[in-house]
């Protein structure tokens, strides 16, 4: 779990709703209509711009940004100079057994195809293409936040000219001027909250996902290529960890 984005959602919720507390309560910012109008109007919004299928994952989407499937890059690396170690002294077949164990999709299927005899270049162009559909895929999901995020703050901007119109007319009313203005300000706020503290956010962090992942399967297709080509430990390792930030590169060659 990624406990930087859980936090910080958490304390700024905790932040506003302090703030909140400590000056009328927390009990006059909750408006039903206005719920209705942001929450409600921009899902629905949402629903019109992406296909069905596409929001089915929303939650799992969500879930991502929170508990992210996380990959460790040395270990990674530690594998794949294995791999090459054993190919380049028994053969490349002798990878058989160990990659039809392999949990990484992406890795066993590509050593599958080095085994299988397939061509360098065929295997680069089939790793590749999965890899800018992945890449594609995870730009969709991260753009379903982002265009949340606009649809909550246009339609906290609706509700505020819904509040204003209600306000209008009825202003020999007074009794009804409280609410209308309250559905005003409360949609701003609304639209507000779910565009910086969710959609933005959560957009942003999914493309950081999105970045780490698409880093880890270069690193792959990388492993993979010097493996079919007899590269030597050593110089696998060295490509590899040409991947990692500085203080992350430790060599098991000393």
């Amino acid at each position: 779990m990624d406990l930087g984005t859980v936090i910080g959602i958490v304390l700024v919720f905790a932040l506003l709703m302090g703030a909140m507390a400590m000056g009328v309560g927390v009990g006059p910012y909750i408006d039903i209509p206005s719920v209705l109008i942001v929450v409600g109007g921009s899902i629905g919004a949402l629903l019109i711009s992406f296909k069905p299928a596409q929001m089915k994952s929303f939650v799992k989407i969500f879930m991502i940004a929170i508990k992210p499937p996380e990959e460790n890059k040395p270990e990674l690396i530690k594998k794949l100079v294995h791999f090459a170690t054993k190919a380049r002294k028994d053969g490349i077949l002798a990878l058989e057994g160990e990659v039809n164990d392999e949990q990484n999709a992406f890795l066993k299927k590509g050593l599958s195809m080095a085994i299988d005899g397939n061509e360098p270049d065929n295997i680069r162009e089939l790793l590749e293409i999965e890899m800018d559909q992945t890449s594609t895929r995870h730009k969709v999901n991260g753009s379903i936040f982002s265009q949340w995020a606009a649809l909550a703050g246009a339609m906290g901007m609706v509700g505020t000219l819904i509040g204003l119109v209600a306000m209008l007319l009825n202003m020999a009313d007074p009794s009804a001027i409280g609410p209308s203005m309250a559905v005003a300000l409360l949609t701003t706020m609304y639209g507000a909250i779910i565009g910086n503290i969710l959609g933005t956010p959560i957009s942003i962090i999914l493309g950081i996902r999105s970045d780490d992942e698409v880093l880890v399967k270069q690193m792959i297709l990388t492993g993979i290529m010097s493996i079919q080509s007899g590269d030597a430990p050593r110089a696998l390792e060295a490509k590899l960890l040409s991947y990692l930030a500085p203080a992350e590169r430790v060599s098991q060659f000393h």
